[in-house]
């Protein structure tokens, strides 16, 4: 260890005595670390995000803003994190991420036992680079999620409820079947006559935050619209309420969705910027419901309208979910309020294809066209089943893509294979003889 040491970063509860004696041991040199005491979990989280190299973070499981988003921020940088537990919570950190948990009363070995089996020593001479670990895969049934965004204006929100019924009259998905408000502007109480009372996202990403609650908990926090036969999950009740959602949190509770229900429509936002693109970390943040979402979708319902601003609306959306990297195999045009004449629709289909072509973009299926209903209005403030004529074409299209996606090969994209039986001919597979040895 003359060359290298750990570099351990700390924060605990005010006057922790185990915060107190590794400082002593570090700096008496019995332990070859390099202990760095923070203030709080945001001096914590600011010291992470710095690019220096950092072994393991040690966190007195007492502190309020130790969570999902905080051991993954961790962990994205390289750093190793052990919780101390003092016996004042019941969490599972284990299962949240971390690589290790002491009790109170540890002692300097069993935390230099902890070190060389879960961090990794930093060199005195430069600052290990942070090295972004891929979360593990959790392993159980995940249900289809197809996100529906498009400009505003064009019908998003209600394209996605009238999809939720829809897929919710196969008898397959019966009373399975999750409409999710992941928009910024939520509008989903507005069209359904929700209380704000009624949880919503917030708390299904508070639940996940320092959790993983079991299907039966994550389908109470939902809203059961009797009439269309899916769940409703309501959105932010307040456009500013994006800052209660962290990324990892909400990332774990669009999962929690998808293992508690066989199809989950989630309407999301057509913002897909990120730090990439704006050098913006907190624009990233607001965006993370709908760039989680677009990337863990099954499917991709990109709505727009018929017209020269429809028509740019919805070519700009889908060059905007390629760029994010959902494959075009992954996405379908769908045309809201489209005339009703085929020569006009064809004009239509033609002006995306090549407009869409001129881009470079391949691969993208022609546009669904869904007609215009009179008395929509009414039948969405009087909270009554949506027409089923009407929107058919769209749910059976999706169902039939999301089915046929099961029966593909697996290619690493979204579906899942399926096992193909081969008929066997007669005789083929040879035959048992008596004096074969």
């Amino acid at each position: 260890m003359a060359a290298d040491r750990y570099v351990v970063l700390g924060v605990a509860q005010v006057r922790s005595p185990w915060f107190r004696e590794v400082g002593r041991w570090a700096t008496s040199a019995m332990l070859p670390i390099e202990f760095i005491k923070a203030m709080s979990i945001e001096e914590v989280r600011v010291r992470l995000r710095s690019g220096r190299g950092h072994s393991a973070l040690l966190v007195d499981d007492g502190l309020v803003g130790l969570d999902r988003d905080l051991v993954e921020l961790a962990s994205d940088a390289g750093c190793a994190v052990i919780v101390v537990h003092g016996g004042r919570g019941r969490r599972s950190w284990t299962e949240l991420g971390a690589s290790a948990v002491l009790p109170e009363t540890f002692t300097r070995d069993e935390l230099l036992q902890v070190l060389v089996q879960a961090a990794t020593p930093i060199e005195r001479a430069a600052a290990a680079t942070a090295v972004r670990s891929e979360p593990p895969l959790a392993d159980g049934y995940r249900g289809r999620l197809v996100a529906v965004t498009g400009a505003g204006g064009a019908g998003r929100s209600t394209v996605a409820a009238a999809l939720a019924q829809g897929l919710a009259a196969d008898p397959r998905n019966l009373e399975l079947v999750c409409l999710a408000d992941l928009a910024l502007d939520a509008e989903q109480a507005m069209l359904h006559g929700a209380a704000d009372v009624v949880l919503g996202v917030i708390e299904l990403t508070e639940a996940h935050r320092t959790g993983t609650p079991v299907p039966e908990d994550v389908r109470r926090l939902t809203w059961h619209v009797t009439d269309r036969g899916y769940h409703l999950l309501l959105g932010l009740r307040r456009h500013r309420d994006w800052t209660a959602v962290r990324p990892r949190a909400f990332a774990a509770g669009l999962d929690g969705l998808r293992r508690a229900f066989r199809v989950v429509v989630g309407d999301i936002d057509p913002d897909l910027e990120g730090e990439h693109t704006t050098g913006s970390v907190d624009v990233e943040e607001r965006n993370a419901m709908a760039r989680t979402t677009a990337l863990a979708a099954d499917l991709v319902v990109v709505v727009g309208q018929p017209g020269m601003k429809g028509l740019h609306g919805l070519l700009g959306r889908t060059r905007d979910l390629l760029a994010h990297g959902v494959p075009a195999s992954a996405l379908l045009p769908v045309v809201n309020r489209a005339p009703k004449g085929p020569g006009a629709r064809a004009e239509l289909t033609a002006a995306y294809a090549e407009l869409l072509g001129a881009g470079g973009a391949e691969g993208v299926p022609n546009p669904l066209f869904l007609g215009d209903r009179r008395r929509l209005d009414e039948v969405l403030r009087d909270g009554a089943r949506l027409p089923d004529a009407w929107l058919a074409p769209l749910a059976g299209s999706v169902q039939a893509i999301l089915d046929r996606s099961l029966e593909t090969p697996d290619d690493g994209g979204p579906g899942r294979p399926a096992e193909v039986l081969e008929r066997v001919a007669p005789g083929s597979l040879g035959s048992w003889a008596d004096d074969a040895d």
